[in-house]
């Protein structure tokens, strides 16, 4: 083994607060992995939980892996050094299990590249009852697995509070009796597991699936598995180090989901019912965490919707404690909240217009107007918070380039709002523009249509980059239409994807890699689905009606909002 990258990994441990070490002895071991660097996965809230979980159970050993950095990767190959874990830097070919927790797709290659420097074969039926079992979870799941499904052995659809101890339980009590076979239908009985291997996806001449076919007696469809009182579990920071993009912060989740119907928004849909968590369970994770930073991160889809926002913030517990939040909602946005969080020294905060102008707002179901903007902009500024990062988002279905111009217009009042109070207080911060390219996702209103040609997303780019060329205290930064493409074609991939992304991996352009493999990329990216077209991720029951979904889309027609969702009160979507 590399005595360098041991060495490092021993240097990062001892810059960490609250890892976990246990006697391997008479454990499951298992290595949670997370498939991107180390700076990445540690800043990831849902990783942390689940590592967590498992320490908390005295018959589970976890440990975690990362992506190698491209200087360590050379260090592997060079050494022939097999991917260890950080805590006791063992192999992860030495460990029961290996479980990924996968959110974004983009990241499903370094799955093959952390497979390979494990000496690990990557497709299911490679493996044989030597190798550990491999299991994923993670938000990939809850949409669409299909495209790394061949990879695993096992995929838990849902989230893990309650999923873990089912799993485990079943693993300690067959592992030792059974043959992997056998062992993994028995875990195919539990609520939320997926087992790839047992079914067959057939496909009709013209590239559409014609069947999924369950075998062995396989559930045709798996329920998603959600929990329903969020107050039941702690969901914070376990692992507290500052070689992550937080550095040193207690990230406390205050609420799951977030059921303002947002169109576009993947989060809103799989992670429904929106729950919140109870002022007096978030003010004990707040305690908890005071005890070892100052720096306490508030986690939240907007962190401004929870009811009780005001009260939290404005609690004894809080004070004299740097408060960060993750989003705000520009017409939820209190002047108590602004002025608390710049009291506690945050220089800057989010929010997420998504579109310039109000008629594609409308379109999306956004639900901010304006002056709600505009209003929270003010607020931001007039008390203190000096730098505002703006969220947009280019290629949205009906979208024309009068939206994209709009785009121009809000920033710019918004811009003139800052100047105007900087001058009164002789300081001013930066404006950041980031702007997206729209990628459709399954389970949103807008999983049928065709994601926009990279040439018109490009267009609409320039178009920005030249308004906002040279405008002071102003940054414009913006993605890589080539890349949102190649999210899209993993996001609405079905199993043949799967196949092309270990030729996609070996020769860098995906495009060609994936003509190469016998997969056309246009086929899941640029066309528009059928409504009656069987989809790739149809298989999973996350609650919401495909009619529902289908209702939403046929709104867009005529601009019609949807209200906010509340859970227990209303039935539209199915999922109470």
């Amino acid at each position: 083994m590399s005595r360098r990258l041991i060495e490092k990994a021993k240097r990062i441990l001892s810059e960490e607060v609250g890892t976990i070490y246990k006697d391997p002895g008479g454990k499951i071991k298992v290595a949670l992995v997370y498939p991107n660097t180390y700076h990445l996965g540690m800043s990831n809230l849902g990783f942390q939980t689940v590592y967590g979980l498992l320490n908390s159970r005295d018959d589970i050993l976890c440990e975690r892996a990362f992506l190698p950095d491209d200087e360590d990767r050379e260090e592997y190959l060079r050494t022939g050094t097999e991917l260890f874990t950080l805590e006791s830097q063992r192999r992860l070919n030495g460990y029961d299990i290996i479980a990924f927790s996968v959110s974004f797709e983009n990241d499903y290659l370094n799955i093959l590249d952390i497979l390979n420097l494990s000496r690990i074969p990557p497709m299911r039926d490679e493996r044989k009852d030597k190798y550990p079992l491999l299991v994923l979870g993670g938000i990939a799941t809850f949409f669409n697995p299909e495209p790394i499904s061949d990879f695993f052995d096992l995929i838990a659809i849902g989230e893990a509070e309650e999923m873990v101890d089912d799993m485990v339980d079943l693993y300690k009590r067959e592992s030792g009796k059974a043959d992997r076979d056998d062992l993994l239908r028995d875990m195919g009985s539990i609520y939320g597991i997926y087992l790839p291997g047992l079914y067959d996806v057939i496909y009709g001449e013209d590239g559409t699936i014609k069947e999924r076919v369950a075998k062995k007696g396989a559930l045709e469809k798996i329920k998603r598995r959600h929990i329903r009182d969020i107050n039941r579990f702690d969901t914070c920071s376990r692992v507290l180090t500052p070689n992550t993009e937080f550095s040193n912060m207690f990230l406390i989740e205050i609420s799951r989901g977030c059921g303002r119907s947002c169109r576009f928004c993947l989060a809103d849909f799989v992670y429904r019912p929106p729950r919140q968590r109870e002022v007096g369970s978030i003010l004990r994770a707040i305690k908890e965490g005071s005890h070892i930073t100052d720096r306490i991160g508030l986690i939240g889809a907007a962190v401004s919707d929870h009811p009780a926002i005001d009260s939290l913030i404005s609690s004894p517990d809080i004070r004299g404690l740097y408060v960060s939040v993750s989003s705000l909602r520009a017409d939820t946005v209190t002047e108590k909240l602004i002025k608390r969080l710049a009291e506690s020294g945050l220089k800057t905060v989010s929010i997420a217009p998504e579109a310039g102008s109000e008629r594609l707002r409308r379109v999306i179901n956004k639900g901010i107007r304006e002056e709600d903007i505009l209003r929270a902009s003010e607020l931001i500024f007039l008390n203190g918070i000096a730098n505002l990062k703006l969220y947009f988002m280019i290629g949205l279905p009906t979208e024309t380039m009068e939206d994209v111009e709009a785009i121009v217009d809000l920033a710019r009042k918004i811009h003139e709002i800052q100047l105007s109070i900087a001058r009164q207080k002789d300081s001013i911060g930066l404006l950041t523009i980031s702007l997206n390219c729209f990628v459709p996702k399954p389970f949103t209103p807008f999983q049928w249509v065709a994601m926009e040609d990279i040439d018109t997303l490009k267009e609409k780019i320039n178009l920005l980059k030249r308004a906002f060329k040279g405008i002071k205290n102003m940054s414009f930064i913006y993605d890589v239409p080539k890349w949102a493409h190649f999210q899209a074609f993993l996001s609405r991939g079905d199993r043949r994807v799967g196949k092309a992304l270990r030729n996609i991996r070996d020769r860098g352009d995906w495009v060609r890699a994936a003509k190469e493999a016998g997969i056309d990329p246009e086929f899941y990216i640029s066309r528009e689905r059928s409504f009656d077209e069987i989809l790739p991720w149809d298989f999973i029951d996350t609650g919401v009606r495909k009619d529902y979904l289908r209702e939403e889309y046929e709104m867009v027609k005529y601009g019609i909002e949807t209200p906010r969702c509340i859970p227990e009160e209303c039935t539209r979507c199915g999922v109470c």
